[in-house]
């Protein structure tokens, strides 16, 4: 049953599942539990999210049994059989509402595959239409992807990464579907009739179908598959018929371009390209500002530290002469510093302001009990307090204040 599988998905999903394990771990650990209560509250959630999705399947679904629909219970049966599947899940028709799909759920441990009335009526004609919708279907259940899908959630956005294993995924179904039709073109005409219709599948000329897949290979083509959670359905249809057939390539550059956006699988690449690009926006909003603010800080502690000098030399002089100096110039003061920073000497107080292109600094003095004169540090006009070191956002005495 190893030809079952398509050969990416085991790679794709030790790689996931490892990945997605330490992310848990080191939530955990990192939250130091926190974690596990969100893990908690988020599995409530989910439980009462699909036990409102299986009690519709119940309550308005018809159960295949072997009174009920005993044809289509008998394909279900037999493709059970073929895939090896000992305890066979329940199977159920629900109203599609001209939905054209089928799926398989499951919940606390009991295992569901559900067809939806659409299908089985298109498929009326086709003797293994019904037969490769619920190979796919219990293709997810035998591989159990929906039991390991929780473990692997913190990576499965990650770009390429994460569409690619559900793409592999897809890829496996598809090759258990095949296993329950009696030949590879009618799993290509069931496969088909998602793009053909309901009727038009079964004039549907396989061989050119086949041949479409040469238009998958382009820029475009490339960057919106690998960005999606399932193939193109032509190279899906070429896989079911030629399993080890050569497929066009893709696009280099749109590895590249791709690396860059999301998985957020059925939303595609559209939704991933905006949320991207919404995300940068954020970002550049909170980190432009705040990279700013740190330039402006650390030229502000370059001018706290350039000033120091007028600082020490005004402190000499008051206690020198117990008196305010008229003019920097008296007390040997340089009014011009480096980097364009002006000193300029308030009468009142013997206040500094170390003018710089940026901003101002104020700094005060106070003499303490020790007669040592104290230098306390405010932003003045044009700075903000984001934007000067912490020493001049409380008032605190700037460093070597004491004289």
């Amino acid at each position: 049953m190893d030809d079952l599988v398509y050969p990416r998905e085991r790679t794709l999903g030790i790689i996931t599942l490892v990945l997605g394990l330490l992310i848990w771990l080191g939530l955990i650990v990192g939250t130091v539990g926190v974690a596990l209560v969100a893990l908690g509250i988020g599995f409530v959630l989910y439980l009462f999210a699909q036990s409102t999705l299986i009690a519709h399947i119940k309550g308005n679904g018809v159960e295949l049994s072997a009174a009920q629909f005993p044809d289509l219970y008998e394909q279900f049966t037999s493709c059970c059989e073929r895939l090896q599947i000992k305890e066979l899940p329940a199977a159920y028709i629900l109203n599609g509402g001209g939905g054209f799909n089928a799926f398989a759920t499951k919940f606390l441990g009991a295992q569901f595959v559900v067809l939806l009335s659409d299908v089985v009526d298109a498929m009326n004609q086709h003797p293994d239409g019904v037969r490769f919708y619920i190979g796919h279907e219990l293709g997810h259940l035998r591989m159990k992807h929906l039991r390991a899908t929780f473990l692997r959630w913190p990576v499965l956005w990650l770009p390429l990464l994460g569409a690619a294993y559900s793409r592999a995924r897809e890829s496996t179904c598809d090759r258990h579907g095949r296993a329950c039709c009696a030949s590879p073109e009618g799993a290509v005409r069931a496969l088909a009739a998602l793009a053909a219709g309901s009727q038009r599948w079964a004039q549907l000329d396989v061989a050119a179908y086949g041949r479409q897949v040469k238009h998958c290979s382009g820029f475009w083509m490339s960057f919106h598959e690998l960005t999606s959670g399932y193939p193109w359905l032509t190279k899906r249809a070429a896989r079911v018929m030629d399993p080890r057939g050569q497929l066009p390539g893709r696009s280099a550059f749109a590895y590249f371009l791709a690396a860059f956006v999301p998985y957020f699988g059925r939303l595609g690449a559209g939704f991933g390209f905006l949320l991207l690009v919404y995300i940068i926006v954020v970002l550049a909003a909170i980190a432009v500002p705040a990279y700013h603010d740190y330039s402006v800080r650390a030229k502000m502690t370059a001018a706290i530290n350039g000033s120091q000098g007028a600082r020490d030399g005004l402190g000499t002089y008051y206690f020198a002469n117990q008196k305010v100096p008229e003019s920097l110039e008296s007390a040997g003061v340089t009014a011009e510093l480096a980097d364009g920073i002006h000193l300029s000497l308030g009468q009142e107080g013997m206040v500094l302001t170390v003018s710089t292109p940026q901003g101002d600094l104020i700094f005060t003095p106070s003499a303490d009990a020790r007669r040592q004169l104290i230098w306390s540090c405010t932003p003045g006009e044009g700075l903000k307090p984001t934007q000067v070191p912490p020493i001049c956002r409380s008032g605190a005495p700037a460093p070597g204040s004491n004289q």
